[in-house]
């Protein structure tokens, strides 16, 4: 997992060339009148997926994680928690749906605080519980970028 500020993302542009593709994306596109949707990058190796949520209740998250792809998971506008926890024995509830790219788990996490114009990273070890309000709910912009594992 990476969290940090999207002015920063110059220091993680050799981690993986896609991954800089995703960063470069989030940095460069003003998101202030795109609408809720999918949007391709580079068709199904990187896309975007927009959307705009209230946050919820720690009781309401879903902790998950994926095989396929690397989430990278910028906050447009708002602020929210978003659950952390390395992937390792974790209970499964939903076993993993191979047309979604999902597994959902009963887990202890720590919550990280993610606001406006900060993006974080999770890879296929990594699982985390996005849309977590930090104290009464908040309306945030989301843009996930998912990141094709190569």
């Amino acid at each position: 997992m990476i969290v940090d500020q999207i002015e920063n993302k110059d220091l993680y542009s050799n981690l993986n060339p896609n991954i800089k593709k995703a960063l470069d994306y989030l940095a460069e596109t003003d998101f202030s009148e795109t609408e809720a949707g999918k949007y391709e990058i580079a068709g199904e190796n990187i896309f975007a997926l927009v959307s705009e949520y209230k946050t919820k209740d720690l009781s309401q998250g879903k902790p998950e994680s994926h095989k396929n792809y690397i989430d990278v998971q910028f906050v447009y506008s708002g602020e929210e928690f978003i659950g952390y926890a390395p992937l390792g024995n974790q209970k499964i509830v939903e076993p993993y749906n191979e047309t979604n790219d999902i597994t959902f788990y009963d887990c202890d996490q720590s919550l990280c605080l993610v606001q406006k114009k900060m993006f974080a990273v999770f890879f296929p070890t990594d699982i985390h519980m996005p849309g977590i309000r930090i104290t009464n709910p908040v309306l945030v912009k989301k843009v996930v970028v998912k990141v094709k594992v190569i």
